[in-house]
């Protein structure tokens, strides 16, 4: 269940982030620092990570200043 928790957590933090295609560093390490919070990278949080950086690697997302 803390798992499901951990991974749903993340997922929110990822869509907040990404919401504008654009990620700051500051928004990455937040995205960082929830999926290792509990000292486990579990499966879910692998794959949400692994879309993340799909996302970032075709541009679909960028890096840079945020627009909100």
């Amino acid at each position: 269940m803390i798992q499901l928790k951990n991974g749903r957590k993340l997922a929110d933090v990822i869509h907040r982030a990404i919401s504008d295609s654009v990620i700051t560093m500051a928004e990455y390490e937040e995205i960082t620092h929830v999926a290792g919070q509990d000292g486990i990278i579990d499966a879910q949080e692998k794959v949400l990570l692994k879309e993340l950086n799909a996302l970032i690697a075709d541009k679909t997302v960028t890096f840079g200043k945020s627009s909100k």
